[in-house]
Protein backbone atom coordinates (compact mmCIF):
# COMPACT_ATOMS: atom_id res chain seq x y z
CA UNK A 1 0.00 0.00 0.00
CA UNK A 2 1.49 3.16 -1.21
CA UNK A 3 1.07 6.20 1.64
CA UNK A 4 1.24 9.85 0.24
CA UNK A 5 3.44 11.67 2.54
CA UNK A 6 3.62 15.45 3.37
CA UNK A 7 7.43 15.02 3.27
CA UNK A 8 10.47 13.31 4.31
CA UNK A 9 11.92 14.74 8.21
CA UNK A 10 15.22 13.27 9.54
CA UNK A 11 14.82 14.22 13.80
CA UNK A 12 17.58 14.02 15.83
CA UNK A 13 17.75 13.88 19.27
CA UNK A 14 20.13 12.00 21.99
CA UNK A 15 17.18 11.76 24.74
CA UNK A 16 14.97 8.65 23.03
CA UNK A 17 12.11 9.06 25.01
CA UNK A 18 12.01 13.24 23.32
CA UNK A 19 12.49 10.98 19.75
CA UNK A 20 9.76 8.53 20.16
CA UNK A 21 7.51 11.46 21.33
CA UNK A 22 8.61 13.36 17.70
CA UNK A 23 8.86 10.73 15.54
CA UNK A 24 5.41 9.19 16.59
CA UNK A 25 4.13 12.73 16.47
CA UNK A 26 5.22 13.42 13.49
CA UNK A 27 4.55 10.25 11.58
CA UNK A 28 1.07 11.33 12.83
CA UNK A 29 0.78 14.39 10.95
CA UNK A 30 1.50 12.81 7.86
CA UNK A 31 5.39 12.93 7.46
CA UNK A 32 7.88 10.33 6.56
CA UNK A 33 10.39 10.53 9.73
CA UNK A 34 13.98 8.97 9.79
CA UNK A 35 15.55 8.97 13.59
CA UNK A 36 18.76 9.21 15.00
CA UNK A 37 19.94 9.70 18.76
CA UNK A 38 23.59 11.14 17.58
CA UNK A 39 25.22 13.21 14.99
CA UNK A 40 27.47 10.46 12.96
CA UNK A 41 24.48 8.58 12.72
CA UNK A 42 22.31 11.96 11.65
CA UNK A 43 24.82 12.29 8.74
CA UNK A 44 24.85 8.77 7.16
CA UNK A 45 21.22 9.18 7.22
CA UNK A 46 20.99 12.32 5.26
CA UNK A 47 22.98 10.78 2.51
CA UNK A 48 21.40 8.08 2.76
CA UNK A 49 17.35 9.27 2.54
CA UNK A 50 18.12 12.79 1.46
CA UNK A 51 15.18 14.16 4.10
CA UNK A 52 13.65 17.18 2.66
CA UNK A 53 13.84 19.02 6.14
CA UNK A 54 16.03 18.37 9.37
CA UNK A 55 15.14 18.92 13.56
CA UNK A 56 18.07 18.62 15.75
CA UNK A 57 18.47 18.73 19.29
CA UNK A 58 22.28 20.94 20.00
CA UNK A 59 23.74 19.04 22.67
CA UNK A 60 24.54 15.84 22.02
CA UNK A 61 27.35 12.98 22.58
CA UNK A 62 29.88 13.34 20.18
CA UNK A 63 29.05 15.80 17.42
CA UNK A 64 26.47 18.53 18.06
CA UNK A 65 23.15 20.00 16.57
CA UNK A 66 25.50 22.57 15.75
CA UNK A 67 28.23 19.80 13.75
CA UNK A 68 25.12 18.07 11.92
CA UNK A 69 23.63 21.42 10.60
CA UNK A 70 27.09 22.62 9.09
CA UNK A 71 27.19 19.38 7.08
CA UNK A 72 23.72 19.28 6.22
CA UNK A 73 24.41 23.24 4.77
CA UNK A 74 27.30 22.34 3.36
CA UNK A 75 27.48 19.21 1.65
CA UNK A 76 24.03 18.22 1.38
CA UNK A 77 21.71 21.10 0.83
CA UNK A 78 19.10 20.37 3.45
CA UNK A 79 17.39 22.69 5.53
CA UNK A 80 17.44 22.47 9.35
CA UNK A 81 15.53 23.67 12.44
CA UNK A 82 16.43 23.39 16.22
CA UNK A 83 14.73 21.80 19.16
CA UNK A 84 16.88 22.72 22.34
CA UNK A 85 16.45 23.76 26.00
CA UNK A 86 19.13 26.45 25.50
CA UNK A 87 18.61 29.77 24.40
CA UNK A 88 21.40 31.62 26.02
CA UNK A 89 22.91 34.97 23.59
CA UNK A 90 25.88 32.52 22.32
CA UNK A 91 23.52 30.14 21.47
CA UNK A 92 20.89 31.83 19.60
CA UNK A 93 24.15 33.88 17.94
CA UNK A 94 25.37 30.34 16.52
CA UNK A 95 21.85 29.48 15.71
CA UNK A 96 21.75 32.54 13.29
CA UNK A 97 24.93 32.27 12.12
CA UNK A 98 24.41 28.60 10.62
CA UNK A 99 20.77 29.60 8.88
CA UNK A 100 18.60 27.51 10.57
CA UNK A 101 15.11 27.86 9.28
CA UNK A 102 13.81 28.75 13.22
CA UNK A 103 14.64 27.88 16.96
CA UNK A 104 11.95 26.35 19.36
CA UNK A 105 12.86 26.08 22.68
CA UNK A 106 12.40 22.76 24.76
CA UNK A 107 10.04 21.54 26.46
CA UNK A 108 7.87 21.83 23.86
CA UNK A 109 4.83 19.21 22.40
CA UNK A 110 3.46 17.88 19.39
CA UNK A 111 0.86 20.45 18.57
CA UNK A 112 3.71 23.42 18.82
CA UNK A 113 6.19 21.46 16.47
CA UNK A 114 3.92 21.02 13.79
CA UNK A 115 2.88 24.20 12.73
CA UNK A 116 6.33 25.25 12.59
CA UNK A 117 6.90 22.44 10.35
CA UNK A 118 3.90 22.95 8.54
CA UNK A 119 5.42 26.70 7.66
CA UNK A 120 9.34 25.39 6.99
CA UNK A 121 7.63 23.07 4.17
CA UNK A 122 5.88 25.65 2.91
CA UNK A 123 8.17 28.17 2.29
CA UNK A 124 10.70 25.44 1.19
CA UNK A 125 7.74 25.09 -1.96
CA UNK A 126 7.79 28.84 -2.40
CA UNK A 127 11.25 28.81 -3.17
CA UNK A 128 11.17 25.77 -5.26
CA UNK A 129 8.85 27.04 -7.44
CA UNK A 130 10.50 30.88 -7.20
CA UNK A 131 13.75 29.41 -8.19
CA UNK A 132 12.28 27.01 -10.97
CA UNK A 133 10.36 30.29 -12.55
CA UNK A 134 13.14 32.37 -12.49
CA UNK A 135 15.28 29.40 -14.27
CA UNK A 136 12.74 28.69 -16.80
CA UNK A 137 12.64 32.74 -17.57
CA UNK A 138 15.99 32.69 -17.77
CA UNK A 139 16.52 30.14 -19.94
CA UNK A 140 13.59 31.47 -22.41
CA UNK A 141 15.70 34.68 -22.66
CA UNK A 142 18.53 33.16 -23.78
CA UNK A 143 16.56 31.03 -26.49
CA UNK A 144 14.59 34.24 -27.48
CA UNK A 145 17.97 35.97 -27.80
CA UNK A 146 19.81 33.08 -29.62
CA UNK A 147 16.87 32.46 -32.05
CA UNK A 148 16.74 36.45 -32.86
CA UNK A 149 20.34 36.56 -33.51
CA UNK A 150 20.32 33.36 -35.68
CA UNK A 151 16.52 34.18 -37.31
CA UNK A 152 17.67 38.19 -38.09
CA UNK A 153 19.69 38.16 -41.04
CA UNK A 154 20.18 41.95 -39.99
CA UNK A 155 21.94 41.25 -37.19
CA UNK A 156 25.68 42.85 -36.86
CA UNK A 157 27.49 43.52 -39.72
CA UNK A 158 24.48 42.71 -42.12
CA UNK A 159 22.59 45.25 -40.66
CA UNK A 160 25.89 48.02 -40.69
CA UNK A 161 25.95 46.70 -44.66
CA UNK A 162 22.48 47.09 -44.99
CA UNK A 163 22.19 50.52 -44.11
CA UNK A 164 25.42 51.45 -46.65
CA UNK A 165 23.78 50.20 -49.00
CA UNK A 166 20.06 51.68 -48.35
CA UNK A 167 22.23 55.03 -48.35
CA UNK A 168 24.23 55.05 -51.54
CA UNK A 169 21.43 53.82 -53.61
CA UNK A 170 18.10 55.03 -52.10
CA UNK A 171 16.51 51.35 -51.37
CA UNK A 172 14.43 50.37 -48.59
CA UNK A 173 15.69 47.69 -46.16
CA UNK A 174 14.28 44.53 -48.27
CA UNK A 175 15.92 45.67 -51.38
CA UNK A 176 19.26 46.36 -49.98
CA UNK A 177 19.30 42.95 -48.10
CA UNK A 178 18.42 41.08 -51.33
CA UNK A 179 20.72 43.24 -53.30
CA UNK A 180 23.61 41.99 -50.88
CA UNK A 181 22.61 38.52 -51.09
CA UNK A 182 22.73 38.37 -54.72
CA UNK A 183 26.38 39.80 -54.99
CA UNK A 184 27.45 37.33 -52.72
CA UNK A 185 25.91 34.42 -54.39
CA UNK A 186 27.79 35.89 -57.36
CA UNK A 187 30.99 35.82 -55.31
CA UNK A 188 30.54 32.70 -53.81
CA UNK A 189 30.60 33.99 -50.04
CA UNK A 190 27.98 34.28 -47.30
CA UNK A 191 26.14 37.25 -46.69
CA UNK A 192 28.23 38.09 -43.66
CA UNK A 193 31.49 37.21 -45.52
CA UNK A 194 30.00 39.80 -47.98
CA UNK A 195 29.25 42.43 -45.64
CA UNK A 196 32.84 42.13 -43.42
CA UNK A 197 34.21 42.82 -46.79
CA UNK A 198 31.96 45.89 -47.43
CA UNK A 199 32.25 46.95 -44.14
CA UNK A 200 36.46 47.09 -44.74
CA UNK A 201 36.00 48.53 -48.11
CA UNK A 202 33.89 51.70 -46.41
CA UNK A 203 36.35 51.77 -43.69
CA UNK A 204 39.20 52.20 -46.55
CA UNK A 205 37.28 54.82 -48.86
CA UNK A 206 36.51 56.80 -45.58
CA UNK A 207 40.01 56.81 -44.48
CA UNK A 208 40.58 58.82 -48.25
CA UNK A 209 37.99 61.18 -47.98
CA UNK A 210 35.97 62.87 -50.73
CA UNK A 211 37.03 61.37 -54.16
CA UNK A 212 35.85 64.55 -56.53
Amino acid sequence: MCVNHKGKILVVDDDRLVLATLTHGLSQAGYEVIDADNGDDAILLAHEHKPELALLDIRMEGKTGFDVAAYLREYCQIPFMFLSAFADEATVAQVKELGAVTYLVKPLDIQQIVPAVESAFANRRKNAAQAEAQATETTTQAKTSAASSSADPLAQTVALAVGIVMHRHSLGRGQALDRLRKQAQQEGRSIDAWCERLLDAQEVLSGLGPLN
